[in-house]
């Protein structure tokens, strides 16, 4: 059913009522501009992702699970730095008006952020490639916030929740052979779909993590670029990499694990004389956290195995320009 009136019928339609998640909204979507009445005291923390088709999801996600998405991967960059999320900006390209889709797409975002009272206050919608954009903005307490550059030699790594079920769910949604699905078919496909931001961690741990990275390129990846920024390097335990029940018994491999992206999980560094805490966290969070490694001295990323052997561990992940066989 065609969608009368064109994009500004469109943006009232489908996005109109999700500036209504918090207060302080003073003009939102609708307008060329949000007029915001900003807190005072903290840091604004703000990020932006571009999503695009068969790059960063597949054409074929449910459009529901895509809304999820979109808004997720960003709420976990301020996740990774310790923010409360507040606003969103939203863009959407689309090859032509679908209501079916855009209804779909519109409930899976504001169930979202709906969660963590997160207002849409603008955006843009265009003619095109399926490719969806978000800002998001919120406020950090701390004057620091979570950085990259922090860690110190002798501090653990540590990761929430379990590793490589993304990249494992995204090969088995390929793999289809053909049957219809509907929604997210099992666990490893939903958390590619519906990745959890942390942002309950990231908080919690301002003035405790030294630094901390949202694993979006895949964990060899992602902190590597954690060591380069601080200066130091690391040797991870292999066989303490966090791995779920599912991920094990639908053939995920250490490859998944260590250089899978899109889990959106937090890595972090913490102090030796802080890692009591830890435990203590994670029940009050009900989010596992677990020790994976140490920050040494000498640069670069290493592994140790079952048997102790340790060995450089490429820091390879997902690179959006590097050449493609």
């Amino acid at each position: 059913m065609p969608i009368g009136g064109g994009e500004a019928a469109l943006i009232r339609r489908y996005f109109h009522a999700l500036t209504a998640q918090r207060d302080g909204v003073e003009l939102g979507v609708g307008d060329d501009a949000a007029l915001l009445d900003a807190d005072t005291g903290d840091r604004l923390a703000a990020c932006c992702d571009t999503l695009v088709a068969d790059v960063h999801f597949p054409a074929d996600i449910p459009p529901e699970a895509l809304g999820h998405r979109v808004l997720a991967v960003n709420l976990s960059d301020l996740a990774a730095v310790g923010a409360r999320p507040a606003w969103t900006l939203l863009s959407v390209t689309l090859p032509e008006k679908d209501p079916a889709w855009l209804e779909r797409f519109s409930e899976g975002f504001k169930t979202l952020a709906d969660r963590y009272g997160v207002a849409l206050v603008g955006g843009d919608t265009t003619h095109g490639p399926v490719a969806v954009s978000v800002t998001a903005l919120g406020w950090v307490s701390d004057s620091m916030g979570l950085r990259r550059s922090g860690a110190r030699p002798g501090d653990g790594i540590w990761v929430t929740g379990t590793l490589g079920d993304a990249a494992r769910g995204l090969e088995l949604w390929q793999g289809r052979t053909g049957e219809t699905v509907s929604g997210d078919p099992a666990y490893l496909v939903g958390r590619l779909f519906r990745p959890e931001p942390r942002l309950a961690v990231g908080q919690a741990l301002l003035g405790t993590a030294t630094a901390a990275i949202d694993i979006s390129d895949g964990l060899a990846a992602d902190l590597a670029r954690v060591l380069e920024e601080s200066g130091v390097g690391a040797t991870l335990s292999l066989p303490a990499l966090p791995r779920s029940p599912a991920f094990m018994a639908e053939g995920g491999t250490l490859r998944h694990a260590l250089h899978g992206g899109d889990d959106y999980e937090l890595c972090l560094t913490v102090p030796p004389s802080r890692e009591a805490e830890m435990a203590r966290l994670s029940e009050r969070l009900v989010t596992p956290l677990t020790r994976i490694g140490t920050v040494e001295e000498t640069p670069g990323l290493r592994g140790e195995d079952a048997d102790g052997a340790v060995s450089a561990l490429d820091p390879e992940g997902y690179d959006h320009f590097a050449e493609r066989a």
